[in-house]
C-alpha cells in the first residue's frame, strides 16, 4: 500500500505543471541567466558558478520538500485524508510518502542544477559531489518537516503565499541568490542559525574536502527536534477532529 501511494504522489507531482516550473525550471533558468556572465567570478572564497549552483539547488530542493508536505492542506480541504483513514494506509505511511516524494523530487532538482553547473565549468570529484549532495539531503530534513507542519496549519487559500514566503525568506537570508545580507555581527548569527544557510554552504564545504562544522549539525538537529513534535501535535489535533 505504501509503494502504491508513493507512486500516486509522484504522478501527482509530475502532472502539476506549476510544481515542475518552480521547482525544476526556475532554479535552472535563473542559474544560467545569472551565472553565464559571471562564470569566472568568485564569491565567498569559491568560484561563483559553484556557489550559485549550490544556491539554486537549495532553492529548488526547498520548493520540492516544502510543497510536498504543504499539499496536505489541499488533501484536508478536499476530504482526501478522511478517505485515506478508512484504508489500510497508516498515518506513518501517509506522511512518509509525502517526505519520500519530496526528497525524490529534490534529488531530481540537484541532478538538473548540477548538470547546469557542469555545463558552466563546475568540476568536482566524485567524493566532492557525494559530499555536497549528502549534506544537502541532511539539511533538508527539518525543512521537509516544516512543510508537513504548514500543511496542517494553513488553508488551501493561504497555501501559496505561506509556502512562497517561507521559501523566499529562507533563500534570501541563506544567501542562495548570490549575496549575504550580513557577513558578521548579530544578523550573521541569525543567518547561520537557518538550515538554508548550510544548504548553500554545502558546495563550499565539498570543495574544502571536509564536512559541515559542529555548528551546522547543531542547527539542523535543533530545527528538527523542535519541528517534529510540533508537526506531530498538529497532525494528532487534526486527526482527533475527524
Amino acid at each position: 500500500m505504501h509503494g502504491t501511494y508513493l507512486r500516486y504522489e509522484l504522478l501527482r507531482n509530475v502532472r502539476n505543471w506549476r510544481f515542475i516550473l518552480f521547482s525544476l525550471a526556475y532554479p535552472v533558468v535563473l542559474y544560467f541567466v545569472v551565472t553565464s556572465p559571471q562564470r569566472h567570478a568568485t564569491f565567498d572564497g569559491v568560484a561563483f558558478p559553484l556557489y550559485f549552483m549550490a544556491g539554486m539547488a537549495a532553492v529548488g530542493t526547498m520548493i520540492a520538500v516544502i510543497s510536498s508536505g504543504a499539499r496536505i492542506a489541499v488533501d484536508r480541504s478536499a476530504g482526501w485524508t478522511r478517505q485515506l483513514r478508512i484504508t489500510p494506509l497508516t498515518a506513518r505511511d501517509y506522511l512518509g510518502a509525502k517526505v519520500a516524494c519530496g526528497f525524490l523530487m529534490a534529488l531530481l532538482v540537484i541532478v538538473l542544477v548540477s548538470l547546469s553547473g557542469t555545463a558552466l565549468g563546475v568540476s568536482l570529484s566524485a567524493d566532492e559531489w557525494l559530499t555536497m549532495i549528502g549534506l544537502m539531503l541532511v539539511g533538508l530534513i527539518p525543512i521537509a518537516v516544516l512543510g508537513i507542519l504548514l500543511g496542517h496549519l494553513v488553508t488551501p487559500d493561504s497555501l501559496a503565499p505561506a509556502v512562497g514566503g517561507t521559501i523566499m525568506l529562507f533563500a534570501l537570508l541563506g544567501g542562495a541568490y548570490g549575496f549575504l545580507i550580513a557577513k558578521s555581527g548579530p544578523m550573521f548569527d541569525v543567518i547561520k542559525a537557518l538550515p538554508s544557510y548550510w544548504l548553500v554552504q554545502a558546495g563550499k564545504t565539498a570543495v574544502a574536502g571536509g564536512t559541515w562544522p559542529a555548528e551546522a549539525w547543531i542547527v539542523i538537529a535543533v530545527w528538527t527536534a523542535v519541528l517534529v513534535p510540533l508537526a506531530t501535535f498538529v497532525y494528532t489535533r487534526d486527526t482527533s477532529r475527524v
